[in-house]
């Protein structure tokens, strides 16, 4: 950011009505307080939770309600325009990504850096319970802020914002290594951003099943897959063949459908582990033959933590990889209401509104 400049009064913010359509309000552009800092957002990426909870109708609860009128977007990254009293790292110039959960610091959770799992009423997520990242600027707690390294561009900064460290923490949770044959059900954006990882991490064998033709396509082309299943009565079957009938290592279930959940766990082979990452839905399996006889692990992973976002980005740069690269689509926000339909239709990979860095 240039030393001249000008922070403006008022700016314009893309809202939700829940009508699977964007509306543009104006706001005043804050002004940071104790702690805080004002950001200048340079990237925000569009998360499939706000197309599932959000865009077409407010059907999140608790940690996903949204609340009408807040700024959109909750994978923002920029650069510091502006520091209130009491900060004690960041600084104006500085290159940031905002971790989407404002916690309340002191439960056991946000100690442990998941401000994720918050059990505090105050707990706030941004784009969601407070201003996000589909504006010119947005306000910011300090400890929410992940320092981007330059190495990186700001659209890696919001893919890493949710999406890329969400598919991390599952990762850490599993363990993934040259040992492993590793299967991802649902090649989304979170999908993709697995297989990236997978890929850096020197997984023997990656393997995806999908339906989303684009996606498949997208997949292929990016080198990020050996065998690419669609979704079918004989999908396990046909892992299972492929893997010598033992099945894969790892599993990791980015689908957040049932039949995709047990594609996961029954393609696994036994003493293998899986991570659900997909929200929502559920999940219909057979205790015993799909995990119990088989001595499956299945982990729960949700988001990630502070200092694992911090692991993330600090790996991101000694493996070369830029997960914006996985940004198929860019707009202005005040094309927030086309950026939203595509992703909504989905096909693309990631779809971020972008801001001159100036």
């Amino acid at each position: 950011m240039k030393a001249k400049h000008m922070i403006p009064k008022k700016m314009v913010g893309a809202t939700l009505p829940g009508n699977s359509t964007v509306e543009m309000k104006e706001f005043d552009v804050p002004e940071p307080g104790y702690g805080q800092v004002l950001l200048a957002t340079r990237a925000s990426t569009i998360c499939g939770s706000d197309i599932r909870a959000i865009y077409h109708k407010h059907v999140g609860k608790g940690a996903e309600g949204y609340i009408p009128g807040m700024i959109a977007g909750h994978e923002p990254c920029g650069v510091v325009a502006k520091v209130g009293p009491g900060t004690k790292q960041f600084k104006e110039g500085d290159r940031a990504i905002v971790y989407h959960i404002s916690g309340c610091g002191v439960c056991y959770n946000c100690r442990m850096g998941y401000a994720v799992a918050c059990t505090s009423p105050n707990r706030q997520a941004y784009g969601w319970q407070r201003n996000g990242g589909m504006a010119p600027y947005i306000l910011c707690d300090e400890k929410d802020l992940i320092a981007l390294p330059d190495e990186l561009t700001y659209k890696d900064g919001a893919s890493v914002a949710c999406g890329f460290g969400t598919a991390y923490e599952a990762l850490q949770k599993i363990g993934i290594s040259g040992d492993d044959a590793v299967l991802v059900v649902g090649l989304g954006p979170v999908g993709l951003a697995t297989l990236m990882l997978c890929k850096a991490m020197g997984a023997e064998k990656l393997i995806g099943v999908e339906m989303n033709d684009f996606r498949i396509e997208m997949a292929k082309n990016m080198n990020l897959v050996d065998y690419v299943f669609k979704p079918s009565e004989t999908t396990v079957d046909e892992i299972l063949e492929l893997t010598g009938g033992h099945g894969v290592e790892r599993a990791i279930d980015c689908s957040a459908s049932d039949a995709g959940r047990q594609t996961a766990i029954r393609a696994t082979r036994d003493w293998g582990k899986v991570a659900l990452v997909g929200e929502g839905n559920t999940m219909t399996i057979n205790p015993s033959p799909d995990m119990m006889h088989s001595q499956k692990t299945v982990y729960g992973s949700w988001v990630t933590s502070t200092w694992k976002m911090m692991d993330l980005v600090e790996h991101l740069v000694r493996w070369g990889i830029h997960p914006g690269d996985l940004v198929t689509d860019e707009f202005p926000v005040e094309r927030a209401d086309e950026a939203y339909a595509l992703m909504a239709g989905g096909k693309c990979g990631k779809v971020a509104i972008v801001y001159p860095d100036d």
